[in-house]
């Protein structure tokens, strides 16, 4: 069947923002009273949500480390105040993400966004990068009862966008996005240059791996043009 809408992750796939997340990891960890951590370090936290976030942020990634639900609460509003502060503002658009959404509303693609990031932080970082008026839906991490990689939020984007899941497509970064699409059954792209908790995607069972946006919108242009020729 034609591909007819397509599904997108925010953070990794569209936006780079883990300048932003770590800065407000580290502003988190300062009011803790611990060292800050390499920015690299901590984009292996991002994907799962910003509570997996801060929970690893504050252990620095010790999976044996065990955190208190009342530090983690504490930690918690540390992170979402400092986040407040900085989210947007030296987040930047992925080369390719413009022009990539351009040829797909040209082609009467319907876009959605399905991130595993707040509403509140999703709109305001949409916004601040120029990217909200491309998408017809946005659902966030907290828009339905649970995240990726559960089906959940990418089968109600696809009723939002009034779309069956085998006429959708997904296109993200990681681990995540490629299991919450195939659950809901819809085909996976992947783009190499996201977090995926700092693992290669190269390992990830999908569909196929596009260099850019741009490469994923040619890529449902070859797709569609396969089934219908005319």
């Amino acid at each position: 069947m034609s591909i007819q809408a397509a599904l997108l992750d925010l953070d990794g796939t569209l936006v780079d923002s883990i300048p932003d997340l770590a800065r407000a990891a580290n502003a988190m960890r300062i009011k803790l009273g611990l060292p800050p951590l390499h920015q690299e370090l901590i984009a292996q936290f991002v994907g799962k949500g910003i509570d997996h976030l801060v929970r690893r942020a504050m252990t620095g990634g010790d999976n044996d480390a065990s955190v208190t639900d009342e530090a983690f609460i504490v930690a918690r509003e540390h992170f979402v105040d400092a986040y407040h502060q900085v989210n947007g503002d030296h987040a930047t658009v992925f080369e390719g993400v413009i022009d990539g959404l351009k040829a797909m509303k040209t082609a009467g693609i319907r876009l959605a966004v399905v991130t595993n990031k707040p509403s509140v932080f999703t709109e305001q970082l949409l916004i601040q990068t120029g990217l909200r008026s491309f998408f017809d839906a946005v659902v966030s991490g907290d828009t339905c009862p649970t995240k990726k990689p559960d089906p959940g939020p990418v089968l109600h984007a696809c009723s939002l966008l009034n779309a069956e899941p085998a006429d959708c497509i997904f296109i993200g970064d990681s681990i995540n996005d490629a299991l919450a699409a195939q659950a809901a059954g819809m085909p996976v792209l992947v783009v190499p240059y996201g977090y995926n908790e700092g693992n290669s995607v190269q390992n990830l069972k999908v569909n196929d791996i596009v260099e850019s946006v741009v490469e994923a919108a040619e890529w449902i242009e070859r797709h569609n043009a396969a089934i219908d020729p005319a």
